[in-house]
Parts: structure tokens; C-alpha cells; sequence
């Protein structure tokens, strides 16, 4: 009788177990037809076991409703304890961008398993995007040990040394990661960046043209290659590039106002004015597109144009705006207003102190405009005293000038100093 009666028990936990399974097959079908509301009821009517509450959360993340897909998959961890539900349940807390959640889990698991290096490596991002460089540096470290010919490794080892500053440091991890792999684009950009930075010029064209030889639509390559044509005033290769990417990404600011410093400098004033317009519709912050399209119109000698475009670059500008008082300070004398030109050169060089050529006019306008000659000599002195070699006609002007003005005063009995 005692047989009996387990026989049936065990018969009967074994239709169960069928059922469930049955059912488990019916609710993927439903999933993979995209009836996932009817797939939840029907998980939702059954016992709330491991299997059906790790199931719910399994959907819920598929529809990325990641806040209901944590709370099934932390339910099915009370219920027990799974190493793949684990780490569902840390990728849906970093979609939640709960990352200090995510961080706790994967270091559970790394503690126990300290040779899991996809774990490793998914913590070690985490760590840098959660700025804890230091973290993401002995998690990295640790990782190229164990496996030192995976070029992703040392790429991110060389983000989280660039976090750091630590330039030497950054760019030999790059390297590391270029040697492991010749087509990592990531650490060739980086690698590009970092020799632009310590303007290293041969090494940084280098791998700039690998890096654009691998993907010439790469874009940040691009222009890193633009930027380079451009100081060499190779502006007509610049252009071609930049037309390039326009193609693949239209209406970028840098790219319209790039196009049009490009066309201003081969004279082609139209074009300029086009991309320069063109890119202030994109950002209308950019004070110094105003200042080219003054410089446009200056060049056409529409002086009352230039002067306008001159006014609105120093009242949107927030940077040292030297150079548009003083090209404002050259309209005005232009258009023959001494004093506005004046005070205009002399606001030039208040912005900026470094601005010689601000300092000159303000001594050469001076001398025009005063009868005090003092005024132009305290300029010209001034000039002399800091800029004495930074322009030789310039200076042995002024030097000229203060002779004189000291001549002049000394005949009438007075010494200058």
C-alpha cells in the first residue's frame, strides 16, 4: 500500500513537472509571436516559483521596461540563488542606469570567481563610467595578465589612465592595444588625439592616416585630418574632406564653419559667407562667425556691414574678445571716426594683454588724435617694454616715436622718461 500511495505521489509530480514545462513552451510560443501581455497573465496565474518569476522579468526586459524586469529578476534570486540571473539582473540595473547596484553585483561575483574575466571587464567599464579610475586601472590591469592579446583590454586600460592624466602611461596602453590588433580604430583615434595634443606631428598624421585608411568615414579622424590641412593652408584638400563628411553627417556646426573659414581663405567670399551663416543657424552662440562675416564684408569694403557684424561679435562673445575690437577699431577708421577707432583699440587690448599689434594702434592713433603727445609716448613705451621682438618694423617704429616725443618735450624743457 505504502508503494502505492509513493508511486502516485511521484506520478503525479511528474505530470506537474510536464505541465509546467508544457507550459513554459506555450508561453515562449506566445513570446515569439509578440504576445507578450498574454504570455505575463498566464505567468502570472501560475505558482510563483523561480522559473516563473525569473520568466516575467526575462520579458519585461525584452520590452526594455527594465524597472519591472529588476524587481522579477530580485524576487527569483530570493526564491534562489543563479549565477546567469545574477547577471540579468546587474545589466538591468545598468539600463536603469543604477550603476553602483550593478557594480555590487558584478564584485559578488568577481570576489567568488576572480577568473571570470567578461564579468571583469563589464566592472572595469563600470568603474570608469562611474569615475573611479583608479578601480577601472587594477581591474584592467588584472584582466591583460590573464589575457594580454585582447586589444579591448588595453584600450580601456588607456581611458582610465587618460582619467588620471597620466599621459605616458594612456598612450603606451593604446599602443599596446594597436600592436594586439593593427585595426583597433578605437586606440588609433586615441593614439591620433594623444601625438595632436603633444603635437607630435609626424607620429599623430600617422595614425590618422591608418586609422582613415581602415574607415575614411571615420569622422573624428576626419577632422583631425581637416584640422591639419587647414594649418598648413591647405585649404582646398581641407574642403574635399569636409564636404565628405557633410555627406554622412549634414548640418554639424563644425563642419558649416570650417567650410567657411576654408572658402574665406581662398577669397571665394560668397561661399564663405553661405557656411558661416549656415553654421550660426546651427549654433547662434558662435560669436566668431560674426566676426568673419565682418571680415567678409570688410574685405568688400561694405564698411557699415562689417561694423555691424563687428558690434554683434563683441556682444554675444563671452572669451577674450580682442580680435573684434580690434578690427572694429579699423572700421571706424574707415569710415573716419577717430575716436570710436581710439577706443576701440584700446578695449582690444584691455580684453587681451598679449594683443601687440592693439597696443601699437592705440599708440599710433594716439599721436594722430591728442595733442598731449605723453598719452602716445606711455604707449609706445609700453610697447617697446613687452613687445620689443615681437614685430621688428613695428618696433623700430616706436622707437622712432619715442625719440622724437622726447626731442619734442626736451626743447621745451621738459624730460620724458
Amino acid at each position: 500500500m505504502r508503494i502505492k500511495i509513493l508511486l502516485i505521489v511521484f506520478v503525479i509530480g511528474l505530470l506537474k513537472v510536464e505541465a509546467q514545462v508544457s507550459t513554459f513552451k506555450t508561453i515562449d510560443s506566445l513570446v515569439n509571436i509578440g504576445r507578450y501581455q498574454t504570455a505575463l497573465t498566464k505567468l502570472h496565474k501560475m505558482d510563483t516559483t523561480f522559473q516563473s518569476t525569473s520568466k516575467i522579468a526575462s520579458i519585461y526586459a525584452s520590452i526594455d521596461n527594465y524597472k519591472q524586469a529588476s524587481l522579477h529578476y530580485e524576487k527569483a534570486l530570493e526564491l534562489q540563488d543563479d549565477y546567469t540571473t545574477k547577471v540579468r539582473l546587474a545589466k538591468a540595473y545598468q539600463k536603469q542606469k543604477n550603476l553602483q547596484k550593478a557594480i555590487a553585483i558584478y564584485e559578488a561575483i568577481v570576489s567568488k570567481d576572480p577568473k571570470n574575466l567578461l564579468i571583469q571587464y563589464q566592472l572595469g567599464k563600470l568603474y570608469t563610467q562611474t569615475k573611479q579610475p583608479a578601480k577601472a586601472i587594477d581591474t584592467f590591469k588584472n584582466i591583460t595578465k590573464q589575457d594580454s592579446t585582447n586589444a579591448n583590454y588595453h584600450y580601456r586600460l588607456g581611458l582610465a589612465y587618460g582619467m588620471l592624466k597620466k599621459q605616458n602611461l594612456k598612450i603606451n596602453s593604446f599602443l599596446e592595444a594597436y600592436k594586439n590588433d593593427h585595426e583597433h580604430i578605437q586606440s588609433i583615434h586615441q593614439l591620433a588625439l594623444a601625438y595632436t595634443f603633444l603635437r607630435d606631428k609626424d607620429s599623430a598624421s600617422l595614425f590618422v592616416d591608418r586609422g582613415l585608411a581602415i574607415d575614411k568615414n571615420h569622422i573624428n579622424l576626419n577632422k583631425l585630418k581637416i584640422n591639419n590641412l587647414y594649418i598648413k593652408e591647405q585649404f582646398s584638400e581641407a574642403i574635399q574632406l569636409l564636404k565628405r563628411i557633410d555627406s554622412l553627417e549634414p548640418n554639424e556646426h563644425y563642419t558649416q564653419k570650417m567650410l567657411g573659414r576654408s572658402y574665406f581663405h581662398l577669397k571665394k567670399y560668397d561661399e564663405a559667407k553661405e557656411h558661416f551663416n549656415k553654421a550660426l543657424r546651427i549654433d547662434r552662440s558662435d560669436f566668431k562667425a560674426y566676426t568673419y562675416l565682418g571680415d567678409i564684408n570688410f574685405e568688400k569694403k561694405k564698411f557699415y556691414k562689417a561694423q555691424l557684424d563687428y558690434m554683434i561679435a563683441t556682444t554675444a562673445g563671452k572669451e577674450p574678445r580682442d580680435v573684434e575690437y580690434y578690427q572694429l577699431g579699423n572700421v571706424y577708421e574707415k569710415l573716419g571716426n577717430p575716436e570710436q577707432a581710439l577706443k576701440s583699440y584700446k578695449r582690444a587690448f584691455e580684453e587681451n594683454r598679449k594683443n601687440y599689434r592693439a597696443l601699437y594702434q592705440l599708440a599710433l592713433k594716439s599721436e594722430d588724435y591728442y595733442k598731449d603727445k605723453r598719452i602716445a609716448y606711455k604707449h609706445y613705451s609700453n610697447y617697446v617694454k613687452r613687445f620689443e621682438k615681437k614685430d621688428t618694423l613695428l618696433t623700430k617704429h616706436a622707437k622712432t616715436r619715442l625719440k622724437e616725443i622726447k626731442k619734442f618735450y626736451f626743447l621745451q624743457g621738459e624730460v620724458l622718461e
